[in-house]
């Protein structure tokens, strides 16, 4: 069987591994469009304190979280997975205990969180912490390296015959896939992505979750970036104050100097992140999918061994997180600004307030990385996995949760476009706006 996956993220690298490891021919059309979300992920895997309220949800990204371990050990290879324990912090220790509820509540089917724990001093464990926190441990909580995961499952996949496209990929109404030259190409061999206007209206689809991931904020004035959202629906406000902007929600138009070169498939998957409804548009499927952008910025500790730091996860503001390399990782902001993948002065001063009132002892750590990234979000709330019509799937919507659920959405994609049975029932996350 010939499947043709369109986007080379986690989740279109994932989809490609488990395609070609049931032995169908794949290939890969990977856009290296600026912004993917998988290039800029911080890399968190602690499904359980977040929806509460959404069972649908929740089910997924906890079956993303297990399936890591048996991908770890069937790949072989080292893409920065450790299980180093997350602290739930607060100011006061009587916010914890709606989380500590959850946890409990949610323990007898996902043991994998491990014994969750009262830390009275979170500083001992993460030192650059205030010494005025208190915190639960999850201790199942895992990082993972986004790019390193996804080079893995791509390097696999072409070790069992698939190949990779660099260029992007159009639809014709009849489902067939051209690809195009990719952005950079010399003059007369391809074109590029022109981001322009799009239609629906954002929904808080995290509403209730321990981690803070919708715009807040009151803003009081157009924002530079606001050009680049859609002119439909009312205004949404963005995680800064200064930017008062409209979501694009099926993504950014294109312009293409050639017809594309046709690819045979007799599946597709759209894996295409924030760009995966202007996609599908030709196909009829009006989806909206629209960008979330996350800012985030790496700094280093000199001398210090922060590999088995644990993540730290506030109720509200940013995470913080080790890496090996006296590595540190803060992030992101959440701004509704369109497919404007840019690192701002007032993102990165959020970003760094925020981190350091958290945790202080960060104050002399060098900036040595600032990253950004477009995280795709499906308005009608979780995300988006279901076929199309009879050769078209789609697999995108995971929003800040591309890391934790991306390789098994994958797997869910590669079983609909081969004609399998999905693991999970799918149906809580099939398409609703065609």
């Amino acid at each position: 069987m010939r499947v043709v996956v369109i986007g080379g993220g986690i989740v279109g690298a994932a989809a490609a591994y488990y395609l070609t490891g049931r032995g169908a021919s794949v290939t890969v059309v990977d856009g290296g469009y600026q912004g993917e979300a998988t290039q800029a992920g911080a890399g968190i895997v602690c499904p359980w304190v977040d929806h509460p309220e959404d069972d649908d949800w929740y089910r997924l990204n906890r079956e993303g979280a297990r399936a890591y371990p048996g991908l770890v050990e069937a790949l072989g290879e080292d893409f920065g997975y450790a299980k180093v324990g997350a602290l739930l912090v607060a100011e006061d220790p009587a916010e914890l205990e709606p989380v500590r509820s959850l946890l409990h509540r949610r323990y007898a089917d996902a043991p994998e969180m491990g014994e969750v724990v009262d830390v009275p001093a979170p500083a001992e464990l993460f030192p650059p912490l205030s010494d005025t926190l208190s915190a639960l441990l999850v201790p199942g909580a895992a990082r993972v390296d986004g790019r390193s995961v996804r080079d893995a499952l791509l390097n696999a996949a072409v070790a069992r015959g698939a190949r990779i496209h660099a260029g992007a990929a159009t639809l014709t109404p009849d489902g067939e896939v051209r690809v195009h030259a990719a952005a950079g190409a010399p003059s007369g061999e391809g074109g590029t992505w022109t981001p322009g206007g799009g239609t629906g209206q954002a929904r808080n689809e995290e509403t209730g979750s321990w981690r803070q991931a919708a715009p807040r904020g009151p803003a009081a004035a157009q924002g530079p970036d606001a050009a680049q959202g859609s002119q439909a629906g009312p205004r949404l406000q963005a995680a800064r104050g200064s930017e008062v902007v409209r979501p694009v929600a099926a993504g950014a138009g294109r312009v293409f100097a050639d017809e594309g070169v046709p690819v045979e498939a007799d599946a597709v998957i759209v894996a295409g992140g924030a760009w995966t409804g202007e996609v599908c548009r030709p196909l009829g499927a009006e989806l909206p999918v629209f960008p979330r952008r996350g800012q985030i910025l790496h700094a280093t500790l000199e001398g210090v061994d922060t590999a088995w730091w644990p993540i730290v996860l506030p109720s509200d503001g940013p995470y913080l997180l080790g890496f090996p390399g006296s590595r540190v990782v803060i992030g992101a902001t959440v701004e509704d600004v369109g497919f404007a993948p840019r690192v701002t002065m007032g993102g990165l001063e959020e970003v760094l307030q925020a981190g350091l009132r958290i945790a202080p002892g960060l104050a002399g750590a060098t900036v040595t990385e600032t990253r950004v990234g477009l995280r795709p979000v499906y308005a009608p709330g979780r995300a988006l996995i279901g076929p199309l019509n009879s050769r078209v799937v789609v697999a995108t919507g995971l929003s800040a949760y591309g890391l934790t659920a991306g390789p098994y959405a994958g797997r869910l994609a590669a079983a609909l476009a081969l004609g399998e049975t999905p693991p999970i029932d799918l149906t809580p996350y099939a398409p609703t706006c065609l």
